[in-house]
């Protein structure tokens, strides 16, 4: 199995629990890694037999700016399922939501969920 990987997207988003979070936002930061089998997209040079991922980038950016959810577990799954959905060509894909700035009182350098999703065969 082939794996297509984007990380350190940097998006600005409205989810979290407390007000302050669904007002004022804040960044997350998102990884992929996308498998399915990309070889004959390899020998054919043709995209079509891969994923996009200016494509799969939109369908997280869409996500995380215009929804809205309480729990980053919530961002992960959303985008997951989003991923499958879109693209045939996946048969698994990992989602990883950095949230660098989460509102806890002490020093940390970041909080993450990481959800790992595939087709049912």
């Amino acid at each position: 199995m082939d794996k297509l990987v984007l990380s350190g997207l940097q998006l600005r988003g409205f989810h979290g629990v407390l007000p302050e979070e669904q007002t004022l936002g804040q960044l997350f930061v998102v990884d992929l890694e996308m498998e399915g089998e990309f070889a004959l997209a390899a020998a054919s040079d043709n995209l079509d037999y891969s994923v996009n991922y200016a494509q799969a980038y939109k369908v997280v950016k869409l996500i995380v700016e215009e929804r809205r959810f309480k729990l980053i577990e919530t961002l992960a799954e959303t985008i997951a399922q989003s991923l499958l959905e879109e693209f045939v060509q996946l048969q698994r894909v990992l989602v990883r939501v950095n949230k660098p700035h989460a509102p806890i009182p002490g020093i940390f350098s970041n909080v993450a969920i990481e959800v790992v999703r595939g087709r049912i065969k």
